[in-house]
């Protein structure tokens, strides 16, 4: 419901800004010069569809790993796009910049909304009803649609007779229509619980099973997850990243043999001397890794992290790092099994783990592989 009521705002703005952006370049005006007013929407249009496909070029796996964020982050542009195209009449000579700009920002925001759509839609679909959940949702917009826009003609003619108020009326209603519309997609955003895996999800999950003794489900790793509005995870003290030795920072341990489809390292956060050093731990994953592998080596990765936080010290973690990593791997073995059948049966899609780019680009092997 919140997710529609933004609809009706946003086409309430559209009729709005439109009339705005034609009087910018001139429509309507006896001296316009309709060949370059063609001219310039064409190449307003043909910059915004040019850097939505360079941003889904270069961003296609954050709409599975990061979906919320980015949808969320997305929403935000989109409402900046409306702000500039608002700002096309009071400044005419820059029609074509600010045009394109806002252009681009909606295009991006348009790859966005139709990228992560039919996950949003697969979360509603409890009894694998993605089709029905899709035309209602259809429904929706059309309806309040036609609401924002009936609520923007009745507002037009109400102001009719006073031209200057008319004018103004855009600047006063869309900070008001911008701030319902970013709240209602936040609210929206927070009833999506996703059922797949991603390395942030599993690590909750993962988490709660060694400290709490059950896996969370998904509405449950939802609340923990939250929309994620700034990019601060990884970052924590004694945090899990899957990756790539980074020769820029450096590593302190190395578990590696040649039996695993993974290794567990140490890696420092800060240039700060050793003694005062924060640690992370590094996951890197082996050519040929699956989905097992992956579960794996975080379950071993966070009984590592568990043994760390009873150390207390950095120095003391140096010391027993070795020791701290073959405790965790017998730990893993022993309820990597009892781990997976729990996840599988509180309804957590198994098959695959979304990985970013990052996670994925970059894996080792051996000579013998």
């Amino acid at each position: 419901m919140m997710i529609a009521l933004t609809t009706s705002d946003a086409m309430e703005m559209k009729m709005v800004l439109h009339r705005a952006m034609l009087r910018a370049i001139g429509i309507g005006n006896s001296c316009s010069l309709p060949s370059a007013a063609a001219l310039n929407w064409v190449l307003k249009d043909g910059l915004g569809r040019l850097s939505r496909c360079i941003y889904t070029a270069s961003l296609a796996s954050s709409f599975d790993t990061n979906l919320k964020r980015v949808r969320f982050w997305t929403s935000v542009l989109f409402s900046l796009s409306i702000g500039v195209e608002l700002l096309t009449p009071v400044f005419p000579q820059y029609f074509l910049m600010l045009a394109s700009i806002a252009n681009i920002a909606k295009q991006i925001s348009l790859a966005c909304y139709l990228a992560t759509s039919t996950a949003v839609h697969r979360s509603f679909a409890i009894a694998d009803n993605l089709g029905e959940v899709s035309a209602k949702e259809q429904i929706q917009t059309v309806c309040f649609d036609n609401l924002g826009l009936m609520l923007a003609a009745a507002m037009n003619i109400l102001f009719a007779n006073n031209p200057s108020l008319q004018t103004g009326l855009p600047f006063v209603m869309y900070p008001i229509f911008s701030v319902l519309d970013l709240f209602g997609i936040y609210q929206g955003l927070k009833h999506v619980h996703l059922q797949t895996l991603t390395k942030d999800r599993l690590d909750i999950i993962i988490s709660t099973w060694i400290q709490q003794g059950f896996v969370p489900s998904p509405e449950e790793v939802s609340k923990q997850e939250g929309i994620g509005l700034f990019w601060s995870r990884g970052r924590e003290l004694w945090s899990i990243r899957i990756g790539w030795l980074n020769p820029r920072r450096r590593t302190a341990k190395l578990s590696l043999n040649n039996e695993d489809f993974y290794f567990l390292s140490l890696e420092s956060l800060t240039s700060e001397p050793e003694r005062n050093q924060e640690y992370a731990i590094l996951l890197c994953l082996r050519e040929g890794a699956g989905t097992t592998d992956v579960i794996r080596g975080l379950l071993h990765a966070s009984y590592v992290r568990k043994g760390i936080e009873a150390c207390g010290s950095s120095s003391a973690v140096l010391k027993q790092w070795f020791n701290l990593v073959g405790d965790g791997k017998r730990l893993t073995e022993q309820n990597l099994s009892l781990l997976y059948e729990q996840v599988l049966s509180i309804g957590w899609a198994c098959k695959n783990i979304l990985l970013s780019t990052q996670e994925q680009a970059h894996r080792y092997s051996f000579r013998t592989d």
